[in-house]
């Protein structure tokens, strides 16, 4: 058994997401885990662009609102406490409502062959971000 030896915090690639988003790598599993979790902090309205998980994703809510996306138009909006799972090869995108900072924890696995564990798409608009919000679908 060991301790983890703990990352400095990183910004979010401005490739991948809109606004100011901040990570703390959690746990990024050596064979044979390929667990996968960050620690992940949205400024107000910042979120990620489209992508998908190879295997999925499960977002846990820690604090603020989080919108979730899917490419049916729907935007689910979780609260602190809250688990959403991503199906595998599901494109969203996740993010902070506007008024609010968010921090979730992000859990996805490694595909263990070396294909890439996320494809990542275009940015989300204003009105994807901010279209009608749905709860517990």
């Amino acid at each position: 058994m060991e301790f983890i030896k703990q990352q400095p915090t990183s910004k979010a690639p401005a490739d991948w997401f809109t606004g100011d988003v901040w990570w703390d790598v959690i746990v990024a599993g050596q064979e044979p885990s390929r667990l996968r979790a960050n620690l992940v902090r949205f400024s107000p309205g910042a979120r990620t662009n489209w992508h998908s998980h190879a295997l999925g994703q499960t977002l846990h809510i820690v604090s603020g609102i989080a919108l979730i996306g899917t490419r049916d138009g729907t935007v689910l909006e979780a609260h602190p406490g809250e688990t959403v799972a991503c199906p595998p090869n599901e494109e969203h995108w996740h993010g902070a409502a506007p008024d609010r900072f968010m921090e979730h924890i992000a859990m996805w696995e490694g595909t263990g062959d070396g294909t890439p564990e996320t494809a990542w798409a275009e940015p989300v608009t204003d009105q994807q971000h901010d279209g009608p919000r749905t709860r517990n679908r």
